[in-house]
């Protein structure tokens, strides 16, 4: 592979891995601290929306009843 081609897909490998973990930290931390998740609905209400989905996707139901239900 030639140099110019190696550069470009370290930097883009590296954009995909800060990504993917920049997303678990999000969720992680949307999951866990109730008044993060409430900021969040607030000020990105399309992100707390794909935070809704991604929990009821596996099975798990409630969540969005339950932060209704706190505030």
């Amino acid at each position: 592979m030639e140099p110019l081609a190696k550069k470009i897909f370290k930097g883009i490998l590296i954009a995909e891995l800060l990504s993917v973990f920049g997303a678990y930290f999000l969720f992680n931390k949307m999951n866990t601290i109730q008044d993060f998740r409430q900021t969040m609905s607030k000020k990105f209400p399309f992100i707390f929306e794909v935070y809704y989905k991604s929990t009821e996707q596996p099975g798990i139901y409630g969540v969005r009843e339950k932060n209704k239900k706190n505030g």
